[in-house]
């Protein structure tokens, strides 16, 4: 960014210096709050206009927009031809859209809930896009096209089912045993056993971070995956493989499902609402601000020992005292 601007108080070029507010915009009918950058004279104070500045704004209050909308965001949008290793245009034309569409949506266009819908299942599922190539080949205009998609999709594939993470196991655990778990409820319940297992058994069970959200912490890459149920429950059950499960592991497991998985997934909002880890994060940020801070596993394991200590917890079967205690403090 060019740091000399003109000032017209000053009637001259003059450097600037940028500063943060709070702020407000109405966008489609209604005011979003957000944080934007001002830029100010560093001659007469008085403020000067910066075109990348303002442009910047302008993204971060359509970023709210879609954050609050449930709108994929537009680094998700910019994400799917390089995951897939495909041109905008043949991408568009999978979709079965037209053929600058998608171009749109890279450029910083809006889509619509339904596209929205479609393209966040596209980035999450490699094995989804995967039918989008096969049955949409003969719509693109190069088989070189087909081609180089198709081998890095199947790389992705091939990634997912040799060095299945153990969070993807738990996750298909937790599915197979809760019929009715909404993604929001799966998110706390995946937190929960990272905690727990902490505590019980000495380590953290995942290696993926959780992230502060405006509704308690989440898990990114699970989050995109199932965002599309919004808060209907998840149909899409596959039987997990517990022959190798740790006996522990599985005990504990149940016992989240038991004790933390009765709750709806609001109700357990509320309870990762009243922790330090959740709190601590945010820090003085708003109720309703975005943010991806990562709830620190250091801050998440000292929490869980004092929550082990304060109601005496022997085995996983006593995370029952603490639920209880929780949903009476609602």
């Amino acid at each position: 960014m060019n740091r000399i601007v003109f000032c017209p108080e000053c009637r001259q070029d003059v450097k600037f210096s940028v500063r943060e507010k709070a702020d407000s915009a109405e966008l489609k009918g209604k005011a979003y709050e957000f944080i934007s950058k001002n830029a100010y004279c560093d001659v007469c104070g008085s403020e000067v206009y910066v075109p990348e500045i303002e442009d910047e704004n302008l993204k971060t209050l359509y970023d709210v927009y879609r954050q609050k909308q449930g709108i994929i965001s537009l680094e998700d949008i910019r994400a799917i031809p390089e995951k897939y290793n495909i041109g905008k245009r043949p991408l568009s034309l999978l979709l079965g859209w037209g053929e600058q569409t998608f171009s749109r949506y890279y450029d910083g266009d809006m889509p619509t809930k339904q596209y929205s819908e479609k393209l966040k299942q596209v980035l999450a599922d490699p094995a989804y896009y995967l039918s989008l190539l096969e049955n949409g080949k003969d719509n693109l205009k190069s088989d070189k096209a087909y081609e180089k998609s198709k081998a890095a999709t199947e790389s992705l594939l091939n990634i997912s089912v040799s060095q299945q993470s153990k969070m993807e196991c738990v996750v298909k655990y937790l599915l197979s045993q809760c019929r009715d778990i909404t993604p929001l409820s799966l998110q706390k319940a995946l937190y929960y056993v990272q905690g727990f297992n902490y505590v019980f058994f000495g380590s953290f069970l995942f290696e993926e971070n959780c992230e502060a959200w405006v509704h308690g912490p989440v898990y990114r890459d699970i989050y995109r995956r199932y965002s599309s149920y919004c808060y209907d429950p998840i149909d899409s059950i596959e039987d997990p493989d517990v022959s190798s499960m740790p006996a522990e592991e599985k005990v504990l497991l149940d016992s989240v499902v038991k004790h933390i998985c009765c709750y709806s997934g609001k109700t357990l909002e509320s309870f990762t609402h009243l922790e330090t880890p959740w709190i601590s994060t945010r820090g003085n940020l708003s109720v309703e601000a975005s943010t991806d801070r990562v709830i620190p596993k250091q801050v998440i394991g000292e929490y869980f020992s004092s929550v082990k200590d304060k109601y005496r917890m022997l085995t996983p079967a006593n995370i029952k005292d603490y639920a209880q205690d929780m949903f009476s403090k609602l």
